[in-house]
């Protein structure tokens, strides 16, 4: 194929998108998308960018342009959402985001003619569902996964409730939130295309903060007040809606209202569940058979089909069915808890809490760690690390064996790597 032998922008590109943690591999299919949201020249520029987000005049020098024709360039794709532009000190600096969860979703986020959607559709659908590859990387490789489910507040009791912390509560995202943005869901919308989706709301998936600024800017999103998001947020939980949002404690970007039958992530944590691809809450559901009615309920309720109905053993009703649940594979979201109309299903804690990274940046470095692309944060642009304590600390990662590797990867879930990141950001 053309791409194997011929070096074109949609080539280097293609490798710009490797250099994140989560990765994209270079198919046919890739390449056409990439073609479907860029021009060529776009994409060759696109690909010269460091990681890091970067100013006008960042892209200017690097792309020996002069800075009216970059700031045009930089509009035309901030416009189109495939860069991210973030107000910093009365200017904005650019940031490529990861395909996912990044522009793959923007460019299906609101209703648009300049691109063939059902083509886009087919094409991703085609590359995450089928092909499987891209999927699998982003959700499987290492323990620190891109995202998180959120505790279904409706199911907490008053007891439970004590024990959920701030960052995992999804209202508590949007009380904080400097900007609240909402967009059509990029997973039902592609499958609308494809004459395969359910009949969830749409018009339902969340952005916070800087990301939900510029999708606003740019007519992706819409935006919202603190009230319109958490009413948003109820008639997601009236739909058993699962929240699965960014896997940090900080500025959480995103929070996606997901069905089991359109979401990838749901997807994914049913094709790849002993590979934890997405990461649990801090709760666990229990079913008290003696007030189940085998209802099953629960079951059409569960996203990743960890409920399913068993024999109840009962000599005297033998056709008598309760709930069974599959720990290994539940993401403790708790939707089956509100599905079940006996209140014969309670959360409750978890015997060892969930670790979920700091922010953005600790996660990333995990991440890196984890899947072998630390040298991408450095390399690619060493200002990301101001500190020299802590390129030195890297720099002995690289050098550690896999096990090793492991062992640190652990060893930074921890407040150390919280403490380096927050003097690297003060």
């Amino acid at each position: 194929m053309a791409h194997n032998t011929l070096k074109t922008g949609y080539n280097r590109l293609a490798d710009r998108l490797n250099r994140f943690p989560q990765g994209a591999p270079p198919t046919e299919l890739l390449f056409r998308i990439l073609k479907m949201l860029f021009s060529e020249k776009e994409a060759e520029l696109v690909a010269l960018m460091p990681i890091k987000p970067f100013t006008a005049k960042k892209a200017s020098r690097i792309w020996k342009m002069d800075l009216r024709g970059t700031q045009k360039v930089l509009d035309e794709l901030a416009g189109r959402s495939i860069l991210v532009d973030i107000e910093q000190n009365g200017e904005f600096v650019y940031a490529l985001p990861p395909p996912m969860a990044g522009f793959f979703e923007f460019s299906m986020m609101r209703i648009r003619d300049d691109i063939d959607q059902k083509v886009l559709s087919e094409l991703f659908y085609q590359y995450l569902n089928v092909e499987e590859d891209f999927v699998r990387a982003l959700f499987t490789q290492g323990q620190t996964q891109l995202g998180r489910t959120f505790v279904h507040e409706p199911a907490l009791s008053l007891a439970n409730a004590l024990h959920v912390l701030d960052y995992e509560r999804a209202t508590e995202v949007i009380k904080k939130a400097a900007h609240r943005g909402v967009g059509v869901c990029y997973c039902r919308h592609k499958m609308s295309h494809l004459g395969r989706a359910c009949d969830a709301p749409q018009e339902i998936c969340m952005t916070f903060g800087d990301t939900a600024a510029s999708l606003i800017r740019h007519g992706s999103a819409r935006s919202l007040d603190v009230a319109e998001c958490l009413d948003l947020l109820q008639v997601a939980y009236e739909h058993n809606l699962v929240q699965f949002g960014e896997n940090v404690r900080e500025k959480v970007n995103f929070i996606c209202n997901c069905c089991g039958c359109c979401c990838e992530a749901m997807i994914a944590a049913r094709r790849f569940a002993i590979m934890n691809p997405v990461h649990t809450t801090n709760f666990i559901p229990v079913v008290t058979e003696s007030d189940c009615t085998g209802c099953g309920l629960c079951v059409s309720a569960c996203p990743v089909e960890a409920m399913t109905l068993v024999s109840s053993n009962d000599p005297v009703r033998p056709d008598m069915k309760v709930a069974k649940l599959d720990e290994d594979i539940c993401l403790g979201c708790g939707v089956c808890a509100r599905a079940c109309p006996k209140g014969s299903i309670q959360l409750k804690s978890r015997p060892s809490r969930i670790i979920t990274p700091l922010n953005g940046v600790h996660r990333a470095v995990l991440m890196a760690i984890e899947r072998g692309k630390l040298q991408n944060l450095i390399f690619d642009n060493r200002v990301l690390w101001s500190h020299r304590a802590m390129a030195g600390v890297l720099g002995v990662i690289l050098k550690l064996p896999p096990l090793k590797q492991v062992l640190a990867s652990k060893q930074l879930k921890s407040r150390y790597l919280e403490t380096l990141i927050n003097r690297l950001e003060s």
